[in-house]
């Protein structure tokens, strides 16, 4: 009887692996030119607005690396947790809108 080999684990999908390789270098330009060229934010300060961002879109990898780099560029607890806030605040405030219109549409009028 043949010994079963140990089943070796996949390495999971490099990040973008499913997305040509032009396309794929067409979006890290656009996405170094719109990072990393000096412009009238800080980098501490692009960092709060992609955690917020990557909250609102739902992307762990690009929440984690956010805060990592934040934490690099000397980034305290409390502003991160300040942007956080800000994206939660945001995130309310769009599930709010959603349910306004959805009232408005369907003429309900539940606690007025």
């Amino acid at each position: 009887m043949a010994k079963d080999r140990p089943k070796r684990k996949k390495k999971p999908p490099a990040s973008m692996s499913m997305i040509e390789p032009r396309i794929r270098s067409i979006y890290m330009a656009f996405y170094k030119e719109s990072y990393f060229t000096p412009s009238a934010l800080d980098l501490k300060t692009k960092e709060f607005v992609a955690i917020g961002c990557s909250l609102l879109a739902k992307c762990e990898g690009c929440l984690e690396g956010h805060i990592k780099k934040a934490l690099e560029l000397g980034a305290t607890k409390q502003e991160i947790s300040d942007a956080i806030v800000v994206a939660l605040g945001i995130g309310a405030a769009s599930a709010m809108d959603l349910a306004d219109k959805a009232a408005i549409k369907l003429d309900l009028h539940h606690f007025e």
